[in-house]
């Protein structure tokens, strides 16, 4: 005579099956981290473009508010508040430190700051720029916007 064995309702996963979850999670985990962090540069990118567009358009109002003539520095558009509450950051994802400074002068030098053309003569005089000759996620240099 032979016993039947019952099963007596414990419910569970096998090893096996619970192998196969942890390798998905695995394999999902692998796909979704390098693109979170591109995601993270992205952003930090598109917010420096953003800056650079709010600096441009105070500088665009102070020329025109002074008549023809450009600040000595950017930080000559947050007196008073008139123009800007402060200078907004430059951030270069992965090439320099984030920065609200400026580098005055007529030649990009690849600090990271912002970058002011203040030289009256220069025919650039007023351009606002990224000071950074390094790539951005579209392979655009920094310095081209």
């Amino acid at each position: 005579m032979t016993k039947k064995m019952k099963r007596t309702g414990t419910a569970g996963f096998t090893l096996i099956e619970l192998m196969i979850v942890v390798a998905i999670i695995g394999i999902l985990a692998a796909i979704a981290i390098p693109k979170f962090a591109d995601l993270i540069r992205e952003s930090k990118e598109g917010a420096t473009k953003g800056n650079l567009g709010s600096i441009r358009s105070a500088m665009s109002i102070y020329y025109g508010d002074q008549q023809g003539v450009y600040p000595p520095e950017i930080y000559a558009l947050t007196a008073n508040g008139k123009y800007l509450s402060a200078i907004p950051s430059a951030q270069t994802p992965s090439y320099h430190a984030t920065s609200s400074s400026e580098v005055d002068g007529t030649a990009v030098t690849d600090t990271g700051m912002w970058f002011f053309d203040n030289v009256t003569t220069d025919p650039n005089y007023g351009t606002v720029l990224v000071d950074c000759t390094h790539t951005d996620s579209v392979g655009n240099d920094w310095n081209t916007y």
